[in-house]
């Protein structure tokens, strides 16, 4: 057989594998094999037995070694080793990369094979990865897909337009079906969106198939038609008289209508049971009904009513409303299906609560999360005895849980899912894309047999995984819509899930740009990411334009809505340049700790007035003497304070006579009935006429205006937030470092002077008191010893015997006393009592120097010395300096 026959009738079975007759002549893709299914077989078994033979071998070490030494081994070794390298280098040669093998190089040849067998891999690899695109489907070189009447220049690159392999000839291509001029159907509801930064209300006003009545709120129509922003006031006074007018049905408004009758729905025996399932019809047989009329819909619901079971599915559109909105519904029974126009009939299809809720009707679903929440916002239907089979696969662990899998797995049917991203609004629908909502709900009653007959049998017939798959879907029935509502701390979510580090400046224009895109999007009824995608918003916080011009060139391509308010944005962007530089943690330290100030809530009041003023405020008067707490401008939560400072914020008097008190205030607020406490909620959110008089504090601000972000207020009082931190930081900081140094130092004279007390201590244990001295001086028959005194010593070593006095002074005894005898002056000599000084010796003396200081005179009130002094410890004796005293003579 010729080799090119060969390759050409490979690669025809690679790309089609489906096809059966693709060549008229019949050959073989290989000798003894007959297609390649039979070659990749053999070719198996062949790599396994290869592998198990080679794990057989001697392992790399001793034993290899030990066999090696034989010379029959190493030759059959040497054999073995050129042939695989001949093989190598054939299958290399065959794909045209370079094949010298056989290099017997022993320095570079294993770097060089090594390589060799790597970039041939590579080449193999690569043309292998291109004949399986080939196979599914995917020519990589031909034309790239684009949309009808348009030719850009990018190759279009998605799942969703991309071709499988069963669906006929690669080369078509297809219309990407998306309204550009269309007409906004929100202009044709007869009920307005609803898009204010409110909670949602449901929209229920009559409750079929009830076993707990509705609430008044929804059955009295007056209280729902008394909306606030029909009457001519502000958008925030509108807010509180809603709010007001509601409080007493605020747990009826925000519950699930058909919470009691979910809570207490129990399954009857039949949907526990194993079922028959029942097969599908084809698609082209069966019967499609495109309901667009009142008469068409109420025919539909008494159809629906009449059935055990019905599939629905929604589609939705979210990139040109802010909400979003349901476009389409289809409904699928067992020989018909339908499609309303949920659009065109959307204050209407409450009708169809009646079938919804009929706990004796099953609806089938597949991933219903979303599908509960549109029904709830945009139509007013409830779901009761809801079967999810999205949870019925994730019970059953199948490979994948997409409806796209279900209907490979249980029908067979490969579903195209090009339209998935389409634009729903357009009408009149497409042929394609009515056929594609069909498909989503004609397989689902068959599949919800199959899925229900499978539980059964994973679970060896018992019904407790199907009652567990019961369960979760009466738990995604009681989901209820949630509105998104903008809070000014809003931003952070978002931009934690950025994952950027921004500094205060680029943060304080980021939550700018939010705050303003979310406002826009809801006047506009836009999408946030029509408005302003939100990876421009971080381009536009990143480099803060100086210009117009730069905010344009961050966004590629420019939304309408930015070029049309470039201006505004550029404000908001110097808004943010104004803010002082600093790092992200500082301006998030309201999460480290950092308790907010509340400011008081009194239009007049004086500087000495703190009747009205928590204790928390007074703190600020006097800096040193009482603690510093950091706060915040602004704030609402009531802060707590330390254990100091509540010791010393008592130490404050209040004032119990104002002079500038309200009588009005003397009143508790709890005390007051709820007309009055209305009244003066309504009276305070009113904007003070003469705010301009006022003094320069945030007393006559409104509420509302503190936390607008488009206000000029909002912003001041969160430049004043960060500084108010930093300086509060600050001074915190130094004030901390100073009272680190006072302890310091302290503890460092504290050490150094118990350290002189201990070595003075030290110094006066061994010394022998004067009377001590003197004692030892006049026993009889002792005579005085000189006591050499070195130059620059204080005090002389005393002697073994007056340390045996000064350790025991309880043992000596002191001299007898000897009988008295007048002196007798005529034996003295007179020259002693004259006035003349001898001369002073320029010699140091202890004696002399302890003569003049017994005789000098003290100072009053100063203790004399008796203890003992440096000059009083020496020894009387002769000096050794040749100096002699005249003694008078006893």
């Amino acid at each position: 057989m010729d080799y090119s026959k060969r390759k050409d009738s490979s690669n025809s079975v690679f790309a089609d594998p489906n096809s059966e007759n693709n060549d008229e002549e019949k050959e073989d893709l290989c000798p003894g094999f007959k297609d390649a299914d039979a070659f990749v077989k053999y070719g198996l078994g062949a790599v396994l037995s290869a592998t198990k033979a080679s794990a057989s071998l001697p392992q790399t070490g001793d034993e290899y070694d030990f066999y090696r030494s034989f010379p029959g081994f190493q030759e059959f070794c040497e054999r073995q080793g050129d042939k695989l390298l001949q093989g190598m280098s054939q299958i290399m040669q065959h794909h045209g990369c370079r094949s010298h093998m056989r290099d017997r190089n022993k320095l570079t040849g294993l770097e060089e094979r090594f390589d060799l067998v790597v970039d041939s891999n590579d080449v193999i690899l690569e043309r292998v990865g291109i004949l399986l695109d080939e196979a599914d489907g995917v020519n990589r070189s031909q034309q790239p897909v684009l949309p009808a009447g348009f030719q850009a220049p990018k190759i279009v690159v998605s799942s969703w337009n991309r071709k499988g392999s069963g669906s006929g000839s690669r080369s078509e291509t297809f219309r990407l079906l998306h309204a550009k001029n269309i007409v906004r159907p929100q202009l044709k509801f007869r009920e307005k969106v609803d898009n204010s930064n409110t909670p949602f209300v449901p929209k229920i006003f009559i409750k079929p198939n009830a076993v707990k009545p509705l609430p008044s709120y929804f059955t009295n129509k007056q209280i729902r038609k008394e909306r606030p922003e029909d009457l001519d006031v502000p958008a925030a006074l509108a807010d509180f008289i809603h709010q007001q007018r509601t409080q007493e049905h605020v747990e009826d408004m925000f519950s699930h209508p058909y919470q009691y009758e979910l809570d207490h729905f129990t399954l009857t025996e039949s949907l526990l049971s194993k079922p028959q399932p029942l097969m599908y019809k084809p698609l082209d047989e069966t019967k499609c009904s495109f309901i667009e009329t009142l008469e068409d819909l109420v025919a539909l619901n008494e159809k629906l009513c009449k059935l055990s079971e019905f599939a629905v599915d929604l589609e939705h559109h979210s990139y040109r409303s802010f909400l979003g909105l349901t476009c389409l519904m289809q409904i699928s029974t067992r020989d018909e299906d339908f499609i309303i126009d949920t659009i065109e009939l959307r204050g209407e299809l409450y009708i169809l609560n009646e079938a919804f809720t009929d706990p004796a009707i099953v609806k089938i679903f597949h991933g219903a999360d979303s599908d509960m929440e549109w029904l709830q916002r945009d139509l007013g239907l409830y779901v009761v005895n809801l079967f999810d089979t999205h949870q019925a696969s994730r019970a059953l662990n199948l490979a994948r849980h997409s409806l796209d899998h279900l209907l490979k797995h249980y029908c067979t049917v490969e579903s195209d899912k090009r339209y998935q991203l389409a634009d729903w609004r357009i009408r009149p629908l497409p042929e394609e894309m009515v056929q594609y909502a069909r498909s989503d709900t004609h397989f689902l009653p068959y599949i919800y047999d199959c899925v229900r007959e499978q539980l059964l049998d994973f679970n060896h017939g018992q019904p407790g995984l199907l009652q567990c798959v019961w369960n979760k879907s009466k738990d995604i029935s009681l989901k209820k819509y949630v509105k998104p509502i903008f809070t000014e701390e809003s931003y952070l979510e978002l931009q934690r899930k950025q994952k950027r580090s921004f500094n205060t400046q680029q943060l304080t224009a980021f939550r700018l740009l939010f705050a303003w895109r979310d406002k826009l999007a809801r006047q506009e009824d836009e999408s946030t990411g029509f408005v302003l995608p939100t990876h421009m918003m971080n381009k536009i916080s990143e480099e803060m334009p100086k210009e117009p011009q730069g905010i344009i060139a961050c966004c590629n391509p420019v939304p309408p809505l930015v070029r049309q308010q470039v201006n505004e944005l550029h404000l908001l962007v110097q808004q943010a340049r104004e803010m002082p530089l600093l790092k992200a943690e500082i301006a998030a330290q309201k999460k480290k700790g950092l308790t907010p100030i509340k400011k008081a809530d009194v239009t007049l009041f004086g500087p000495h007035d703190t009747s009205r003023v928590s204790e928390s405020d007074l703190h600020n008067c006097s800096t040193d003497e009482m603690p510093i707490k950091q706060g915040m401008l602004f704030a609402e939560d009531e802060p707590k304070m330390d254990v100091d400072e509540e010791n010393t914020s008592g130490l404050v008097a209040k004032a119990k006579i104002t002079q500038f008190e309200e009588p009005e205030t003397q009143n508790d607020p709890e005390s007051l009935p709820v007309g009055q406490m209305k009244a003066r909620r309504i009276i305070e959110s009113f904007e003070n006429p003469f705010r301009m008089y006022l003094p320069s504090n945030n007393v006559h601000i409104s509420k509302n205006a503190k936390f607008d972000p488009s206000s000029k207020i909002f912003e001041i009082s969160k430049r004043w937030k960060l500084q108010s931190i930093e300086q509060q930081q600050k001074e915190l900081d130094a004030k901390k470092k100073a009272k680190e140094e006072k302890k310091e130092l302290t503890k460092k004279v504290a050490d150094e002077r118990k350290k002189a007390k201990q070595s003075y201590q030290e110094s006066l244990q061994n010394v022998p008191t004067v009377r001590e001295q003197a004692a030892e001086s006049v026993k009889p028959g002792t005579k005085r010893e000189r006591v050499a005194s070195d130059v620059g010593e204080s005090t002389p070593k005393p002697s073994k015997k007056l340390l045996k006095s000064a350790e025991k002074p309880e043992k000596t005894e002191p001299p007898p006393p000897e009988p008295f005898k007048p002196f007798d002056y005529r034996k003295s000599d007179l020259k002693v009592f004259a006035g003349n000084k001898p001369t002073d010796n320029t010699q140091f003396d202890p004696n002399r120097q302890s003569n003049d200081f017994r005789k000098k005179k003290k100072p009053k009130g100063q203790k004399s010395n008796s203890g003992g002094g440096k000059s009083m410890s020496y020894m009387a004796g002769k000096s050794d300096r040749g100096f002699k005293h005249n003694w008078p003579k006893r």
